[in-house]
């Protein structure tokens, strides 16, 4: 099985390259179900995996002028602090709880990804990106990035563009520089309570570096748009089989359970029907 960790990893790098975030998404699950690694353990390992990952893609970025320095290395600080604090705690959660709260965030990721952003609303170019929001924003990211073992990136990438007005190609850049710092320094609050197997953490790091240094050739030759929403649901997928795994089956067969997911769906399409009629009306104003 660790062969087709290995060549799944690929995918992990791809898209952490060319994206900015999803590695850890997929680093997980891979190191539990093909790697054959607890939970707590494969958290670990996947911040080793994608701390590489993100720092080696990196390299391209930075030679491309993709990276805006300051605001990484401020949001990245902030980060390491949350991420570190985060890692620690993972320490006392039961594993099974870490893996459930990963797969809702992999949703809440693929719920991102899927969205569209609104046309004509571009971030405004700040020279300096407020300084509390970046610290507010970078311990909130760092402490999830400790916690479940990921890289933050999607919640980071919105971040940059928000906060710091960078321009989305510049955002993904500076993203690889966040995830590293985040990764290592969550690395580090878990290696307390958790010795990495480094033959499988070696090779799939490996692969996951090469995936994602492809991913950084593939970022400006592939519509942006298309790779998110095909990885979007990829996620989707792996989010729900996780979350089925983990949950007992008396929970899914519950009425509560259907009832709370069918009010969730008719309040997204209620709201996504409302937004999408605010839109044309002011369209035809």
């Amino acid at each position: 099985m660790i062969g087709l960790a290995v060549a799944a990893s690929l995918l992990a790098g791809v898209s952490l390259g060319a994206l900015g975030g999803g590695g850890s998404v997929l680093t997980v699950p891979i190191l539990v179900h093909l790697a054959g690694q607890d939970t707590k353990e494969a958290i670990a390992t996947s911040l080793f995996v994608v701390g590489a990952t993100s720092l080696a893609a990196l390299i391209p970025h930075a030679r491309a002028r993709r990276v805006h320095w300051r605001t990484g290395l401020l949001f990245g600080g902030f980060s390491m602090a949350g991420a570190y604090g985060g890692g620690r705690l993972a320490e006392y959660v039961p594993g099974t709880v870490l893996l459930v709260a990963f797969a809702l965030m992999m949703l809440a990721t693929a719920a991102a990804m899927l969205r569209k952003p609104r046309r004509g609303r571009e971030p405004r170019v700040h020279a300096e990106p407020p300084l509390k929001h970046l610290a507010v924003k970078g311990l909130a990211v760092g402490a999830v990035t400790g916690l479940v073992g990921s890289g933050g990136g999607f919640l980071v990438v919105p971040a940059l563009a928000v906060l710091g007005g960078l321009p989305m190609g510049v955002a993904v850049g500076t993203s690889l520089l966040v995830i590293g710092m985040n990764s290592f320094a969550g690395l580090a609050g878990h290696l307390s309570g958790v010795q990495l197997d480094w033959g499988p953490a070696l090779a799939v790091t490996a692969a996951a570096v090469a995936g994602g240094l492809l991913g950084t050739r593939l970022a400006g030759r592939i519509p942006q748009d298309a790779l998110r929403t095909a990885f979007g649901w990829f996620v989707v997928a792996m989010g729900v089989s996780v979350l089925a795994q983990q949950v007992d089956t008396a929970v899914w067969v519950h009425p509560a359970t259907w009832a709370a997911i069918g009010g969730a769906l008719t309040g997204a399409v209620t709201c996504r029907l409302w937004r999408g009629s605010r839109l044309s009306a002011h369209g035809g104003a």
